[in-house]
């Protein structure tokens, strides 16, 4: 795993999260390169292994028996992961262009995308068609249709389900639903019908004959219905059509198993593309036309050995791809991959039941099933079972190939570093970095960032007073575009809870050292993250210090402006009012468990959506409810947020444990005893609880000492008024929100929390 003090030579960056690049980080987590930052930019959190496909829509095996963690992998490899769609490469700048976020530069490029449906052709197909590829993304795909399948129609005709593809997908997909949806249905439900269509005279058309056959013997028994020899000519709502004789079929479902071909983006890249859009590569797994670009798997045709589009060429890509990747940088000569001729394949038909084929052999039964079932779960074993890694040693004992004007950055780099102005980032770094930056304009900013100055200048309307916070910590995540938002938001977060209007921030950030161009690409992303937050709150950043350090760290001293007489502070709480907090809890207990590997990838990604969701709309909201007191809640956790509001209000608070909203996956964590640093000081807040003995072994007792970042809100509000209140914060996108407790006038006990479960 890269260590946060190692200088940073090279960028790998990796477009997709298919079977070579799981392949890939699982090899380089188990032997890094030095000075190398890898980063894998993909859609899905969660990757599908396409062997285990047609089993998970039969129902042999759940979502996570089927699915590689990338976010989680990515942890183990020490290598970033950046939740995203590619759009783009720019080859002369070596960037690559992402569909919500700035453009990210590389030294290296990897693609293993896989293929897109080709529906364009086909008239209707891209309008009433559900393509299977790309498989990333399939499973929300799946889950629609078994929605719309079984959604209890109550016609006696059956159901028409079209698969068009007759390969060993389309074939293997068709057995699967019917072996799925069979098992569903009771006596009352719509029978399903379904049929395959291939353009080819005979099934599976890639593989033996005598295989095509034996299938066909298959779904003949099954009652599967198969047309070949004609393509699909038209697709509409409810019927299908071919071009040979013009029928046209019943379909109230078309699934869409064939025609594939490379990412339309790839078309703009100028790389050596093939006649269906897929990158053309050498031996090396090397872009023809561009040798910094690497691709594998279906997004790539081998020049010299091609081969059908199978996962089994992508897994086996994985190893001599990391070799490769490593050789580059290193300036090594590279390995020449030769894909085998013959290989084995293993084809399901639903019912624990496959068949099996390489070359002369063919064989079949249950035991072949099984014999599939144990490769497949070994392969996902290889990604979930991730062992710990020890220390890696420091980059400047190893061979990358760096320029002389690198060289001489690098030596700079690894260097007795000054303190004091020493520490800063070069002024020429900085100003290139914040270029780009459009940071919102407001008129009461005097002086910032459009004419800096020693300081920043800003005037205060008459009438208003001026609100002011700080707010700064290290980095939790491996994204500088995520962290720079969260950052933002969380430092956001205090002004708005007062009820104030955000004015103007100044950042404060800690950059490790590392290569110049390195250094302003990491700050750009930072600040690019940052200012979007700051400009959809209205807040001009007009100024900041970034200085050099082991860590990424960031944070912002706020400015807002308020009416004196609408402050919302921690002490304005009143007997009868009701709690209601904006956004669940578990932030801490999450990330300490993604820093373990014990945290799945959503998990991740739902905690990090909550966290990049602004306050602001919630404040003005809770405002207009007639909220009398606000706090956002941060580092020290609910209760701890709590105690000050009781404290300041002279109330006490009931607290419902089984009502307060929790992030998923932190009930599990926490009952795992995986709990951020910070948990204990938090504990020592446990004397505010009245009844903390009787609830100690409550799953959430743990969680309301989790110090949050970039937290909901807390606050009290009228009981005449909550119930609206909520609605109406839901329907503004807090979707968590929930009553908590009540307030009631402080009673002759000590402890001013009970907790009622």
């Amino acid at each position: 795993m890269m260590k946060s003090s190692e200088i940073v030579l090279r960028d790998i960056v990796l477009v997709g999260g298919g079977h070579s690049h799981a392949v890939v980080l699982k090899m380089l987590g188990m032997k890094p390169i030095p000075g190398v930052r890898i980063t894998l930019i993909c859609r899905d959190t969660h990757t599908p292994y396409s062997g285990m496909l047609p089993g998970y829509i039969a129902g042999h095996y759940s979502y996570d028996d089927t699915h590689i963690d990338l976010r989680r992998l990515a942890e183990f490899a020490g290598a970033r992961f950046y939740r995203d769609e590619v759009i783009g490469i720019d080859r002369s700048r070596q960037t690559v262009q992402c569909r919500h976020r700035p453009e990210l530069a590389y030294d290296v490029l990897s693609i293993n995308t896989g293929s897109s449906p080709n529906v364009s052709a086909v008239v209707g197909a891209a309008q009433h068609a559900v393509p299977v590829k790309p498989i990333n993304g399939f499973n929300d795909r799946w889950a629609q249709l078994l929605a719309s399948i079984t959604a209890g129609h109550s016609s006696s005709s059956p159901y028409q389900i079209a698969v068009v593809g007759a390969g060993a997908g389309g074939v293997e997909l068709a057995l699967a639903l019917q072996h799925r949806l069979g098992s569903m249905r009771d006596s009352s439900a719509q029978p399903v019908a379904i049929t395959v269509f291939g353009k080819e005279k005979s099934l599976l058309p890639q593989a033996p004959s005598a295989l095509g056959k034996q299938f066909a013997e298959v779904l003949d028994t099954r009652g599967i219905r198969y047309v070949l020899g004609t393509a699909v000519s038209q697709v509409s709502e409810r019927t299908l059509s071919t071009a040979g004789d013009g029928a046209t079929y019943a379909a109230d479902t078309t699934l869409w198993v064939t025609e594939a071909g490379g990412p339309a983006w790839l078309g703009g890249t100028g790389l050596d593309l093939d006649d269906k859009g897929f990158i053309r590569v050498t031996e090396t797994l090397q872009s023809v036309n561009d040798p910094r670009i690497f691709a594998t798997g279906d997004v790539a045709t081998m020049i010299d050995h091609p081969r059908p589009k199978a996962g089994v060429f992508a897994v086996r890509q994985g190893k001599p791809l990391a070799i490769n990747l490593r050789r580059y940088v290193e300036n090594r000569s590279l390995f020449r991959y030769r894909p085998q001729r013959n290989w084995l394949a293993l084809i399901s038909t639903g019912d624990k039941y496959a068949f099996a084929s390489k070359g002369r052999f063919l064989a079949r039964g249950a035991w072949v099933w099984r014999w599939k079932d144990w490769i497949d779960r070994r392969f996902i074993a290889r990604f979930s079972e991730l062992p710990t890694m020890d220390e890696q040693p420091a980059a400047a004992q190893h061979n990358i190939a760096l320029s002389s004007e690198e060289n001489s950055q690098a030596i700079s780099a690894v260097a007795m570093r000054c303190g004091g102005c020493g520490a800063k980032v070069g002024a020429s770094v900085l100003s290139r970095a914040i270029s780009s930056l459009k940071p919102v304009e407001r008129e009461d900013v005097l002086v910032g960032l459009h004419a800096p100055d020693d300081a920043a200048v800003l005037s205060i309307p008459p009438g208003m007073a001026l609100v002011h916070s700080i707010d700064f910590f290290r980095s939790f995540i491996d994204d500088p575009y995520i962290f720079g938002k969260v950052a933002a938001n969380h430092s956001l977060g205090d002004i708005f809870a007062m009820g104030a209007e955000a004015q103007s921030a100044t950042a404060v950030a800690t950059i490790p050292q590392g290569l110049e161009s390195k250094v302003e690409a990491l700050l750009f992303q930072l600040m690019s993250g940052a200012v979007e937050v700051l400009n959809a709150a209205g807040c001009a950043l007009v100024g900041g210090h970034t200085g050099e350090g082991q860590e990424l760290a960031l944070g912002f001293a706020i400015n807002g402006l308020i009416d004196p007489a609408t402050v919302l502070k921690k002490g304005g709480l009143l007997p009868g009012q009701k709690l209601i907090l904006t956004k669940p809890i578990g932030t801490g207990t999450l990330f300490a468990a993604h820093a373990r590997l014990a945290a799945k990838g959503r998990w991740i990604d739902a905690a990090l959506e909550s966290m990049v969701l602004s306050s602001q709309a919630a404040a003005s909201c809770l405002r207009r409810h007639g909220a009398t007191a606000c706090t956002d809640v941060t580092g020290f956790g609910l209760l701890g947020h709590l105690v000050e509001m009781t404290k300041a209000s002279g109330v006490d608070a009931r607290l419902d444990l089984a009502s307060i909203p929790v992030l998923e996956g932190a009930l599990q964590t926490s009952k795992l005893g995986i709990l951020s640093s910070l948990q204990p000081a938090n504990v020592r807040l446990r004397r505010a609880i009245s009844n903390q003995a009787e609830s100690l072994d409550h799953p959430l007792y743990p969680l309301l000492f989790d110090p949050q970042t970039a937290g909901g809100l807390l606050a009290g509000v009228p009981a005449n008024s909550v119930d609206q209140c909520v609605a109406e914060l839901r329907r503004l996108g807090y979707a968590a929100t929930v009553v908590i407790g009540d307030i009631q006038a402080m009673g002759d006990q000590l402890a001013p929390i009970s907790l009622r479960y």
